[in-house]
């Protein structure tokens, strides 16, 4: 039985046989708090006439369905989340009228009830799958068609989808009907209805190719969080610099961006009404990191308007062509045409990582994987998607060169526009265009799955320059694969205090060893940088002397974009465990505080602490854990007044803070007997604080008394966050309740129990949630549900427990386990977390 599940060959039969002409969905949401009505009226052709297809439509009660005049009976054509289509004729219209089911999970129509004031919101969200769950559809991204919305609702409410908002009719008794206009040819997961008594602000943009609306929308009680001026501009920036560059002009009426509560991803591209989660209008001070990251997701999302709106995929195989795409441009867009001009830095320092963590576990999977069905998609759908294929487009650009890539692009928009396409046919583009064969790139590129270590091979002669260099390229057994790199080389010297590149130049690396005879006479440098510029998607590693340099002086270098390929090479040997985590916190300590990339300042530390907690020989674990308390509260005190140096080690080190000494600085923060010039003590900030009490039992009424003046969404999962890090039995048994039992917990409140319920220290209560976990694991992704499943199984895995015991438990529970592969993977992955610790532990335990 298919279920919710669609495979590749259905799709692919299902576009053959069928044309999707028009959608007209008629949304009634005043019926019900639990459901609203939906009526669907599809008007398609059929190539083969007396054939059969079907319609999808999920979790809905059918009263009536009618094909060409004909009532079917739902009974008998409806099962498995299908609506079984006979006798087409050559031109069908089918009716279906239902109610359908509001979501609190984050997929389909999502119904909010404020606390801060009991207003009322709904957005959808329809990636992958999830149109289905408020129309009915044919669900694939290559039937596309035109849509027209007509949504009841009470008078009051905005109401926005993607074609510009019409004037609402009253119909009385407090309600009103939006006939919105017909929109462009569009796929059905872009599609969008948002509603409710959203606050509304509007603003043009003038561009080349004309004027386009700009909308911005969040709710009532964050209005005053809602920085228009900043938003409107980067909009702005955004705008001008994709047309410009695509030379193509936007392709929708208006753009309207929405910023909705609860919200499972960052963002989501619907054709001129994007979503994006609300907690990116901040009621607290951020680091300049989170305004970075804020602007990559507002450019990334413009970006698909052209790549993934305009052109579409035609089936998800190419979902990762789709986000890859969108992720290399936003920080393309970001350090071109914003203030965030070290927008690459970032990236490497952050971003990247991910894709590299993610593509070292056992489920990694090529960049272009084989989605047969939806079902894969969801496996598929991760880090590898974004940050290894954005690292890989970064790669072909400098492969091809920025503007033979571009010339490609151009073409291949003005080819597909308003159509679907497949890689191949972007592939073709960028060959005619570049003059470059690219079929072999692609192959070594998106069709194997690993990353590649690069290393420098050398000899010396008497007076220290190089007599042979080479570069060293490896690959994990398990992934052998050996690629061509295009790398830049840097050769530093220490001159007057600081770290000057002398010398660098750009080569291509292929093959075990690649020779570089132009660095043979050359003085060895005192660091010398493999993939300097960070061209490649590949880990490096540093010489015994450019490793005593990095961990004496990495703040000597004066370039944001080395140090961080420094910061992150020293990272991939710790976790690699070639490099202690006591030597990796030595580094940290000794040079974060003179670090300026806003993402090296906010993220390295959170290495740290991993290195820490984790990666440290347990012998070694308390003396580790309270040079890094203290060396933190030392580079707090010693920080700038007011910068994001202040505010992340302040954050770092409620997260250390293991001492009576500590715990009584966080209490005295929070009294206001303890302060810090420039750092303010607000609503965020508290929170954090009361948290770092919490895990070490010593929170008190903090929670309940921080919530009470905090009634709002953030602070109830704040709170909820709060009281699952607690240390005791009842805490973690409520908290456990929360996630892996009560399916209806809100999805964001869910998250926050789910990410706080483990933490060091806490074995004695932890421990009997082993088996718990591997229990509920075998069950939870169908009790659930997939997105909620994740979350829970990969936030509540006992990695806090590291140990060869644990390791055995958890293979048992594999070789036995029928839970689903979603299920499977999550556990495989935590477990490679477990065994990555415990090589850590015992390169630690050499100190």
């Amino acid at each position: 039985m298919p279920g919710t599940n669609l495979t590749r060959d259905e799709a692919q039969t299902r576009a053959r046989i069928l044309e999707v002409g028009s959608y007209t969905i008629e949304l009634d949401l005043t019926t019900s708090e639990k459901t609203f009505a939906s009526t669907t009226t599809i008007a398609f052709t059929s190539r083969e006439p007396g054939g059969s297809a079907f319609a999808d439509l999920v979790d809905a009660e059918i009263h009536e369905i009618t094909l060409n005049g004909e009532s079917l009976d739902p009974a008998e054509v409806y099962a498995d989340s299908r609506i079984r289509l006979d006798n087409l004729h050559v031109e069908n219209v089918l009716v279906v009228r239902a109610d359908c089911t509001y979501s609190h999970s984050g997929e389909g129509l999502h119904r909010f009830v404020d606390p801060a004031d009991d207003r009322v919101y709904l957005y959808s969200q329809f990636e992958v799958p999830d149109a289905r769950r408020v129309f009915t559809t044919f669900e694939q991204p290559d039937l596309k068609s035109v849509f027209t919305f007509v949504v009841t609702a009470p008078e009051h409410w905005k109401v926005v989808s993607n074609a510009p908002t019409p004037e609402p009719t009253p119909i009385g008794d407090g309600k009103a009907t939006w006939h919105f206009p017909t929109t462009r040819k569009m796929s059905t997961y872009i599609t969008a209805v948002v509603a409710g008594e959203y606050h509304e602000v509007q603003d043009v943009y003038e561009g080349k190719h004309g004027t386009i609306p700009l909308g911005h929308y969040c709710r009532q009680s964050l209005v005053e969080f809602l920085d228009r001026d900043e938003l409107v501009k980067l909009t702005k920036q955004s705008f001008a610099f994709f047309e410009e560059q695509f030379e193509y002009p936007y392709p929708f009426e208006k753009y309207d961006q929405l910023y909705v509560p609860e919200y499972n991803m960052g963002a989501m591209e619907n054709a001129g009404c994007v979503t994006l989660r609300d907690e990116y209008l901040p009621r607290s001070r951020q680091p300049r990191s989170f305004y970075e990251f804020r602007a990559s997701v507002i450019t990334h999302e413009m970006a698909h308007m052209w790549f993934g709106n305009l052109v579409t995929m035609k089936w998800w195989d190419d979902l990762w062509l789709n986000e890859s795409f969108a992720e290399w441009a936003c920080y393309w867009c970001e350090a071109e045409a914003t203030e965030f001009t070290e927008a690459w830095t970032g990236f490497t320092n952050a971003r990247k990582q991910t894709g590299y963590r993610q593509d070292q576990m056992p489920s990694t999977h090529p960049i272009a994987a084989d989605n047969y069905d939806l079902h894969a998609v969801e496996v598929n759908f991760d880090m590898i998607t974004y940050a290894k294929g954005a690292s890989v487009l970064k790669q072909l650009v400098a492969w091809v060169g920025l503007e033979p890539f571009l010339g490609g692009l151009r073409q291949y928009f003005k080819d597909h526009e308003y159509g679907n396409s497949e890689f191949t046919d972007l592939l073709h583009a960028l060959e005619k265009a570049s003059g470059r064969e690219l079929d072999s790139w692609a192959t070594e590129w998106l069709q194997t799955a690993g990353v590649n270590t690069l290393s420098p091979r050398f000899e010396l002669d008497g007076d220290g320059s190089y007599s042979s260099f080479s570069v060293l390229q490896t690959a994990d057994p398990d992934w052998p694969t050996l690629r061509r790199h295009r790398i830049g080389v840097g050769l530093y010297d220490e001159v007057d205090g600081a770290l000057v590149r002398r010398e660098y130049l750009e080569v291509d690396v292929e093959g075990a060893e690649t020779e570089l005879a132009a660095l043979v006479g050359k003085q060895q440098p005192d660091l010398l940088l493999l993939n300097d510029d960070d061209l490649t998607y590949a880990k490096i590693r540093l010489d015994e002397r450019s490793l005593a340099t990095v961990i004496t002086g990495l703040g000597k270098l004066g370039d944001s974009l080395p140090r961080a390929l420094c910061w992150g090479s020293a990272w991939d040997m710790t976790r690699d465990a070639e490099m202690s985590a006591t030597d990796f916190v030595d580094l940290v300590l000794a040079n974060i505080g003179q670090e300026t990339d806003a993402w090296g300042i906010s993220r390295i530390p959170d290495y740290a602490a991993q290195s820490v907690n984790s990666f440290s020989a347990p012998a070694n674990r308390p003396a580790l854990q309270a040079k890094w308390e203290q060396g933190l509260r030392t580079l707090l005190a010693e920080a700038e007044p007011g910068t994001d140096q202040q505010l992340t080690f302040a954050r770092s080190f409620a997260g250390a803070a293991r001492s009576d000494a500590a715990l009584a600085d966080l209490e005295a923060m929070l009294d206001g007997t303890l302060t810090f010039d420039g750092l303010a003590m607000d609503q965020d900030l508290r929170w954090v604080l009361i948290t770092g009490l919490a895990r070490r039992g010593r929170a008190g009424n903090r929670i309940s008394d921080e919530l009470a003046a905090d009634n709002t969404i953030s602070g109830k999962e704040n709170a909820a966050a709060a009281r699952a890090s607690q240390p005791t039995p009842e805490a973690k048994a409520e908290a456990w309740e929360a996630t892996m039992v009560q399916a209806d917990t809100p999805n964001e409140t869910h998250r926050s129990i789910a990410m706080a319920f483990h933490a060091t220290g806490q074995d004695e209560v932890l421990t009997p949630y082993v088996a718990k976990y591997l229990e509920a694991a075998d069950t939870t992704w169908e009790h659930l549900g997939t997105h909620k499943a994740a979350v829970a199984l990969a936030g509540l895995f006992p990695r806090s427990l590291a140990s060869p015991e644990l390791l055995d438990q958890i293979d048992a529970w594999l070789e036995t386990t029928t839970a689903n592969p979603g299920a499977q993977r999550l556990v495989r992955e935590g477990r490679a977390d477990v065994a990555r610790y415990l090589k850590g532990q015992q390169k630690d335990s050499l100190q």
